[in-house]
């Protein structure tokens, strides 16, 4: 009769171990930060109450997808090669390009010249102080057709690496019109 009980034992003990267990180590694994969740995005994620509501600004393309740059007081090669990554990056959505719609913001002390110049035929909106203050460092940013600011581009320099930034921008915003039902 005493080996009975010691069966029993060994079952309860055996069935905890196997659901509890994994469950420890799962705890475990995460509280020490072993594991690095997967990420398939290579923008910036903005946080997700900046919106154009919140910078007191009105959507300029309201249900459409949007690529915003703030167009410098001087532009120089840095911003030639953004404006020129923007143009390419438009070119290379193909047929959702009806569903993107660039734009490049300007205030009283940007170089519109630039613009002829360099034949980009994008259109053009005056920034408030609140969006340009966000926009300090020649990033893109890419905004939904909701009007929040999803994700950003920073700076960079050389050609090269603004290319190499325009296929990961184009790679984000294909998944993101593929996964989008609005706009």
């Amino acid at each position: 009769m005493n080996s009975q009980p010691k069966k029993n034992n060994k079952a309860l003990i055996l069935l905890l171990v196997v659901f509890v267990l994994p469950i420890a180590v799962a705890k475990l694994v995460l509280s020490l930060e072993l594991y690095q969740g997967g990420a398939t995005n290579k923008g910036a994620l903005l946080t997700a109450d900046i919106n154009y509501k919140s910078l007191a600004m009105d959507n300029p393309k309201p249900h459409s997808w949007q690529i915003l740059y703030l167009l410098p007081q001087a532009c120089e090669q840095s911003c030639q090669d953004r404006l020129y990554l923007l143009n390419q990056s438009y070119i290379a959505l193909g047929k959702n390009r009806d569903r993107v719609s660039p734009i490049i913001l300007v205030d009283s002390h940007s170089d519109t010249s630039i613009l002829t110049t360099l034949q980009i035929p994008f259109e053009q909106v005056v920034a408030n102080k609140a969006i340009a203050a966000l926009m300090t460092q020649q990033q893109v940013i890419i905004v939904d057709p909701l009007g929040s600011l999803i994700m950003q581009y920073d700076d960079v320099a050389g050609r090269d690496a603004n290319i190499t930034q325009g296929k990961a921008m184009i790679a984000d915003l294909r998944k993101m019109l593929k996964l989008s039902r609005v706009g």
